[in-house]
């Protein structure tokens, strides 16, 4: 649907509103004229047109005019000011015409006084004016949800945008490395390249993916990173209890895994510990730790602040609001992450 076909069936629905409100109040208020009034039925119904005609008449300029004009441009004391005309000129026009023409020796012989005629016009005005100010409440809300949703959803592309070429980036740093050197291992390092980067490119264009398939990208991951270590220490990665009846955000897990192994390579010759456990509980709740240990000499704030935490713990908090925990602890030469998210059900 065309932006101009919405805006036209945006007027229809609001044109039919309004007709259906008018008619609807119309009904009460004649009922209660007629219940307390005293007068022919041919004049009394005339009559009751009339009146309601000139509130009806107030209360779409009220709407269509002062609220565009003034009130949603915040002019409060203009739109404030011009009401108080509009309801003066209804008086008057209520007071020193139609009940002069049609009830000239009863109602019309003397003025009633302000608040009494503020007591007639006032409450049709109102629910007339007031059910126009809600609707539009009503579309400003929709508009700013369907915003929000477009910027989070422009946000999350951008966040993940940036975990690809970091992970590229540092790992054509360690193939170059390794075809300098004619490493027998060049070939392996490009294979399980070439797994991560087509799970990067083709599965991760949805928000969410299956448990199942982030995991098995986890796994390479781990292995092509661990290429680097020789035998400089020892790597784990146990995930336990895998459902691929769940979902998660793709992506979200490997940046921790990717900051162990390269905060324990750049500042340990040997002795690296790098620690990956996964596991699901019953009710789809996944438990994720990643301990690795570094030296005294690596900057524990950059650690805890760099780039690509920083980009996940967005990540999380606009995928998983009030719905995860995350704990990052840096002691005694070991950095713990403990990351729980309650994960989605596949559709």
């Amino acid at each position: 649907m065309t932006f101009e076909e919405n805006q036209t069936r945006k007027y229809w629905y609001e044109a039919f509103f309004q007709v259906f409100l008018v008619g609807m109040v119309f009904v009460f208020y004649a009922f209660e004229r007629k219940r307390g009034g005293g007068f022919s039925e041919f004049d009394f119904e005339i009559s009751t047109v009339l009146f309601f005609l000139n509130y009806v008449v107030a209360a779409f300029f009220i709407n269509y005019v002062l609220l565009p004009k003034f009130l949603y441009p915040k002019k409060y004391w203009t739109f404030g000011l011009s009401v108080l005309a509009v309801i003066a000129i209804v008086i008057v026009i209520e007071e020193g015409v139609i009940e002069q023409i049609y009830f000239p020796d009863t109602r019309g012989a003397s003025f009633p006084g302000v608040f009494r005629s503020l007591t007639d016009s006032l409450p049709t005005i109102t629910i007339l004016a007031g059910f126009k100010f809600a609707w539009d409440a009503l579309n400003k809300q929709k508009e700013v949800d369907e915003l929000k949703s477009a910027v989070k959803e422009s946000e999350l592309q951008f966040l993940k945008s940036q975990i690809n070429p970091h992970f590229l980036f540092n790992n054509l740093n360690n193939l170059y490395a390794y075809a300098l050197e004619s490493s027998p291992k060049t070939p392996q390092i490009i294979l399980e390249l070439s797994n991560v980067l087509r799970y990067m490119l083709y599965e991760c264009k949805e928000e969410f993916v299956p448990l199942g398939k982030e995991i098995d990208q986890l796994e390479s991951f781990v292995n092509l990173s661990q290429l680097q270590f020789e035998d400089r220490g020892t790597i784990s990665f146990d995930a336990q209890h895998i459902n691929s009846g769940y979902q998660i955000a793709p992506l979200i897990l490997s940046v921790f895994i990717e900051n162990a192994f390269k905060h324990s390579a750049s500042s340990q010759t040997d002795d690296i510990e790098i620690g990956i456990a996964i596991d699901l509980d019953e009710k789809g709740s996944l438990k994720f730790h990643c301990r690795n240990t570094f030296t005294e000499d690596t900057n524990t704030n950059d650690l805890a602040h760099g780039i690509g935490l920083e980009n996940v713990k967005k990540r999380l908090t606009l995928l998983y609001p009030n719905s995860h925990t995350l704990s990052i602890d840096s002691r005694e030469n070991i950095f713990d992450v403990h990351l729980k998210i309650n994960l989605k059900v596949t559709q």
